[in-house]
């Protein structure tokens, strides 16, 4: 369920509110109890963030798709390499 944030046009009180996407949008402020809430817009707070869920999605081909940035990539092409000049010598 997300959190959405609102605010009170009449008293400036902020709030969050934990609704199902189908839940009715909230009116009434719990400070000023006035019929004055509107809905803020705002980024969505999540980080996917680890070390393995890069690892076994998005594969292709065989090759690791690491969030370290290459340090396997770069290692893989280092070893094609040495591999390519032991055959063609």
């Amino acid at each position: 369920m997300p959190i959405y944030e609102y605010q009170c046009q009449a008293c400036n009180h902020e709030l969050e509110a934990l609704q199902k996407l189908s839940d009715e949008p909230l009116r009434d402020c719990p400070a000023c109890n006035k019929s004055a809430l509107q809905k803020k817009i705002s980024a969505a707070g999540f980080r996917l963030k680890g070390g393995g869920w890069y690892e076994t999605d998005f594969k292709t081909s065989g090759r690791k798709n690491l969030a370290d940035g290459g340090g396997s990539e770069s290692k893989s092409t280092s070893d094609s390499a040495s591999t390519t000049s032991t055959t063609t010598a």
